[in-house]
């Protein structure tokens, strides 16, 4: 081998970000979440009331996925009855960019079809 030649290592996926896309996107709700939250929907029993078929239990799965990814952030009101609403934090804005180009990808796709 020369001395001048490069030796370049094998690339590995990024771990994290792909494990966080695959949970999303394995959590057919999240995708509908973003979609109320950039509504302007953002209290839960709103969310629920809204979309067919969801159910309190599932989006609080979904939300805790969220939240503990730093795509979403839970702010509680100290009011009765309590209020809790949801937001989209700066990461997960970045984050969301991802998954509209994904989007845009697939609609690429679907058009070469």
């Amino acid at each position: 081998m020369n001395i001048n030649e490069k030796i370049i290592s094998r690339k590995t996926p990024p771990m994290d970000s792909a494990r966080m896309v695959e949970t999303i996107y394995g959590c057919k709700w999240s995708l509908t979440v973003y979609q109320l939250l950039s509504d302007g929907i953002n209290r839960p029993g709103e969310m629920v009331r809204n979309v067919e078929g969801l159910t309190t239990k599932v989006l609080n799965v979904c939300l805790k996925k969220n939240i503990e990814f730093g795509i979403l952030e839970r702010i509680s009101f100290n009011e009765l009855p309590p209020r809790v609403e949801y937001h989209v934090t700066e990461f997960g804005r970045k984050f969301l960019t991802i998954t509209e180009a994904l989007e845009q990808l697939q609609q690429e796709i679907d058009q070469v079809k």
